[in-house]
């Protein structure tokens, strides 16, 4: 089944579902801060293994103790769909076993 793009209001609806999480343009973002670098970068490699295992990825910026991440779907011409949201909560799992606020 292919993908398709959210209309705004199912996509506020996921965000509802989301704290942190916003709409930024054409992508959901989100910003985490963690005890050190060290925390921040363990976080960022175990985003990068749910991406790869999901086969889709985001825009992840590495900060001194911060992850940000921005994330559209490039196959609907960068619009926001269920596999951003997927992403979204894998990730909202993993910060929270690195404590990330």
């Amino acid at each position: 089944m292919p993908v398709e793009p959210l209309s705004q209001k199912e996509i506020e609806d996921r965000l509802a579902e989301l704290p942190g999480w916003s709409l930024d343009g054409d992508r959901i973002t989100r910003s985490y801060r963690l005890a050190s670098h060290f925390a921040a970068t363990a976080m960022v490699v175990h985003i990068a293994q749910v991406q790869d295992k999901l086969n889709h990825h985001s825009d992840l910026t590495l900060g001194y103790n911060t992850v940000s991440l921005s994330v559209n779907t490039h196959s609907v011409g960068g619009a926001v769909t269920e596999m951003d949201f997927k992403l979204a909560h894998r990730v909202e799992e993993l910060a929270a076993g690195h404590g990330a606020k």
